[in-house]
């Protein structure tokens, strides 16, 4: 496993939400959703759930009720390492490259909607605060171990099911496979095998078992980055981003006739007189680190500015509380891996700084095998610059640049894909790119899916008939319940339980997070 944490997720189910209003359809209660407040979550049981179709916001975390609700969302992941940049990408790149080096601020038409996941529904709407948990934490937290066990001991006499002895074990469950980019991809299940680098077919790409052919030219040019970026290193967290695109060289255009990718434009040697200075620096939110801490009020009001031009919020609207609830406040646990970032995992601001000052800034989870996109937000003063495609083409190029240390993790997730919103279509420009299946959560390449789309809003993508979630519910007995402070199977938590069986919302919610998170999360009972 890429990562592993020590305390295992507490979560507190709540079923299907009422509908509330969509931010897409503005529908005022056609939204409908699954919903639990998380409150604590490893990244591995994250990235299991995103995989069944859950996102969060702050440490609400929901699923839609896809065959239901007025605007389907389908979760979406781009396939980082195989990323070509468009021609309005590089437009856009190019544009950056102009404004920083020469201070041109011509207003180019970007041809794609901004990427800030559009979930103003989510920001706006009350439903991620109505549920808000008010269980205390000493509630939360599990008498010893040994007494765990002693619980599920009663329950292997009982001779009802085989359950494991260690509350705090974890398995390794989920890997992703990374595909080659000019294959097609048959329907991948998202519970898959250690990610590969297929070979490339003869003509197409360059053959990664081999090194780059280099260029005495390109030798010069990579000197001539890594002296500069030296001189730009600030802080080891703030500069960490910059700091690693030296080694991220490596990847730029070994070859004239080759496409330019992302590298390519973000890796290039600025000017002596350049008039700009863009730093983008990635600071923990939770636990907040001591940058993220001292750039709080600044981030914020960034945030506040953002929402009241770009999203028309009066004033009062986006308070702190509310901001750091949405954006700050994040359930997942930080952890580290010899084999993952040096940054490690879990949730961040990745900054943009232009001459001293934030004007941008993207909310990112990164998991065991993805950088997760959950929202942007930035100072309308240079909406000019394009800087929601200009952030989600950073984070894909952050992704295969942590891709270096932890090849796992080599997908950049934009959220949810809604082809019944034609402004949500955007998200499907940035290829290759997959859709999840609703149905048997089975990866499927997009241009697979979308004739599908086109034909019924709702659609399951997995053309096997036959073909069932491989994750699904197989063992009630075996969810994982903490009841007064003790963790227990459910087959013993039943026969404790006093009043009204609950039997239908744990069978509701097991089968919703499946049976691997649902025996290794903690399903909070009262």
């Amino acid at each position: 496993m890429a990562a592993g944490g020590g305390s295992p997720s507490i979560v507190e189910f709540f079923g299907g939400e009422d509908g509330y209003r969509c931010g897409y359809c503005r529908s005022d209660t056609g939204n409908l959703s699954h919903g639990m407040w998380a409150h604590s979550m490893t990244v591995q049981d994250y990235q299991d759930l995103i995989d069944r179709g859950w996102r969060r916001s702050g440490k609400y975390v929901y699923k839609p009720i896809m065959n239901q609700t007025c605007c389907p969302q389908y979760t979406i992941r781009c396939r980082a390492l195989h990323f070509q940049a468009s021609k309005s990408h590089k437009k856009v790149l190019k544009k950056m490259l102009k404004f920083i080096s020469k201070g041109d601020v011509s207003k180019v038409a970007s041809e794609e909607e901004p990427m800030d996941s559009h979930i103003e529904d989510v920001a706006t709407c009350d439903f991620p605060h109505k549920s808000e948990s008010q269980v205390s934490q000493s509630d939360l937290t599990p008498l010893a171990v040994d007494q765990a066990e002693r619980v599920e001991n009663e329950d292997k006499e009982s001779g009802e099911t085989k359950e494991e002895g260690n509350v705090q074990k974890v398995e390794p469950d989920s890997v992703q496979i990374c595909a080659d980019k000019d294959s097609p991809v048959p329907a991948e299940p998202s519970h898959s095998a250690k990610a590969v680098h297929a070979p490339p077919k003869p003509g197409k790409g360059a053959d990664l078992s081999k090194p780059l052919c280099r260029k005495a030219k390109d030798i010069r040019k990579e000197r001539k980055l890594q002296k500069l970026l030296q001189n730009q290193m600030g802080t080891a967290e703030g500069s960490q981003l910059q700091g690693d695109q030296a080694f991220l060289l490596q990847n730029s255009k070994p070859k004239t006739n080759q496409p330019k990718n992302i590298e390519d434009f973000v890796c290039v040697p600025l000017p002596d007189d350049a008039r700009h200075k863009l730093e983008v620096r990635v600071v923990r939110s939770s636990p907040p680190s001591s940058q993220f801490k001292a750039t709080f009020q600044e981030s914020y009001q960034v945030y506040k500015r953002y929402q009241m031009v770009v999203h028309k919020d009066p004033p009062d609207k986006p308070t702190i509380n509310q901001f750091t609830r949405f954006l700050c406040d994040s359930p997942l646990e930080a952890e580290h891996a010899p084999n993952g970032p040096d940054c490690g995992y879990g949730s961040f601001h990745q900054q943009y700084w232009l001459d001293g000052k934030i004007i941008a800034v993207g909310v990112i989870d990164i998991l065991p095998y993805c950088v997760s996109s959950v929202y942007l937000y930035y100072d309308p003063d240079f909406s000019f610059l394009s800087l929601g495609v200009y952030s989600a083409l950073r984070e894909i190029a952050f992704t295969r640049q942590l891709c270096v240390k932890a090849p796992d993790l080599c997908f950049y997730y934009m959220g949810f894909y809604i082809h019944s919103c034609p402004k949500m279509r955007y998200k499907g420009q940035y290829r290759p790119s997959d859709l999840l299946c609703p149905e048997t959560y089975v990866w499927t390449p997009i241009e697979q899916c979308l004739p599908l789309l086109e034909h019924s809003k709702y659609s399951r993508f997995n053309q096997d008939g036959k073909a069932v979630d491989e994750g699904r519910l197989k063992e009630l007995g075996r969810v994982r319940v903490l009841h007064k402070r003790t963790v227990m199977p459910y087959s013993v938590y039943k026969k404790r339980r006093k009043g009204p069986s609950d039997e239908a919302s744990v069978q509701q919610y097991a089968s919703l997070v499946g049976q691997t998170c649902s025996e290794r999360m903690l399903l909070f009972r009262s």
